[in-house]
C-alpha cells in the first residue's frame, strides 16, 4: 500500500479545472469540466467510504469524454483503492491503494487549499459554482470522528 497521497483541484479557466491524483508510483491530472458536480461528488464519496459503504463512483466530465474514478474499500476496511478510467473502457489510467486516513487527509488538504486561494468567491467566479463547503465539512467531521474512533491523531 502507498501511503502517501497528493490530490490537488486547480482552477484552469471558467467552468474548468483539472483534477491532480498522485502517490509514490504515479500521477496524473484529469480535465473536468463543471457539467457535473464532481467536487462535491468526489469529497461525498470519500465521505461514503468512511462511513462504511463498499464502493462510491466520481464522474469526471471532460467534455466529450468522461472518467471515472471508483473508490473501492479493500478486504482490510482500513483502506481504500482508487481507479481511474475513461467510462466505456476498460483501461485503467491510474490506480493507488491508500488508507482511507491518507485518502480523507489529501481530500480534505485539496479544498482547504482552495478557501486559501482562490477563495470562495474565486471559486464560485472560475468554477461556476458556489465551494462545496457542506460536503466539505460533512467530510471533515466524518474523518474527525473516525480519528476519534480509532485513537490515532491526525497531523
Amino acid at each position: 500500500m502507498a501511503g502517501r497521497l497528493h490530490v490537488g483541484w486547480r482552477l484552469t479557466g471558467r467552468g474548468w479545472a483539472v483534477c491532480i491524483l498522485a502517490d509514490d508510483l504515479a500521477d496524473i491530472e484529469v480535465p473536468v469540466s463543471y457539467l457535473t458536480e464532481a467536487p462535491e461528488d468526489f469529497l461525498t464519496a470519500v465521505t461514503r467510504l468512511l462511513l462504511g459503504q463498499p464502493q462510491a463512483e466520481v464522474l469526471f466530465n471532460a467534455e466529450p469524454s468522461i472518467y471515472r474514478l471508483t473508490l473501492r474499500r479493500t478486504d482490510r476496511l482500513d483502506a481504500a483503492t482508487l481507479r481511474l478510467a475513461l467510462t466505456g473502457a476498460g483501461d485503467i489510467f491510474w490506480a493507488s491503494e491508500q488508507p482511507l486516513d491518507v485518502l480523507a487527509r489529501a481530500v480534505v488538504r485539496a479544498f482547504d487549499a482552495i478557501e486559501v486561494d482562490p477563495g470562495e468567491d474565486g471559486y464560485l467566479a472560475r468554477w461556476g459554482r458556489p465551494f462545496p463547503r457542506a460536503e466539505l465539512a460533512a467530510l471533515r467531521s466524518t474523518w474527525r470522528d473516525q480519528v476519534k474512533a480509532s485513537g490515532r491523531t491526525r497531523s
